[in-house]
């Protein structure tokens, strides 16, 4: 990130310099062409072809100058929207991180709860095993009940 603040630094620099030397190139030219308007009323034909170059060229260099300040303005809006864009990528990335976190964290409730579920139902099973073998105990016992009653009351009648 310096050293990106640090290379923009140079190129406005240079970009300055560059503007400052068309603007004065341009200053002078304009003020060769109104001292040529004002002071020449003849001139010969190598003047006239200098004077004619050094307007043209003052008229390439305003819009040369027009050029570089949109540049730089271009510029000024990629660095924003590269540094905007940067910004974006690390909260995308945080968020992607805590999602990835949330994620592990509901992996890991969800074994939690799949051992607890296979411990209750394990119980479950023991309990029903249990009470099947009380069942097959108490059906016996009545059995052996009926059995006893029923030479009871055989002997009885």
């Amino acid at each position: 990130m310096e050293q990106e603040k640090e290379k923009n630094k140079g190129s406005e620099e240079r970009w300055r310099g560059a503007i400052a030397n068309l603007t004065e190139m341009s200053s002078n030219l304009e003020s060769l062409q109104k001292l040529l308007l004002k002071k020449a009323v003849f001139v010969d034909e190598e003047t006239f072809t200098k004077a004619s170059l050094s307007s043209e060229q003052a008229r390439t260099i305003k819009v040369l100058e027009q050029r570089v300040e949109t540049l730089e303005r271009e510029l000024d809006a990629a660095i924003t929207a590269a540094a905007h864009a940067r910004s974006e990528k690390r909260h995308a990335e945080a968020a992607q991180k805590a999602a990835e976190l949330r994620a592990q964290e509901i992996t890991r409730e969800l074994e939690n709860t799949t051992k607890v579920f296979e411990l209750h139902t394990e119980e479950l099973r023991a309990k029903q095993e249990e009470i099947s073998k009380r069942d097959n105990e108490i059906k016996l016992l009545e059995a052996i009940i009926q059995t006893l009653g029923g030479r009871e009351s055989f002997s009885s009648g």
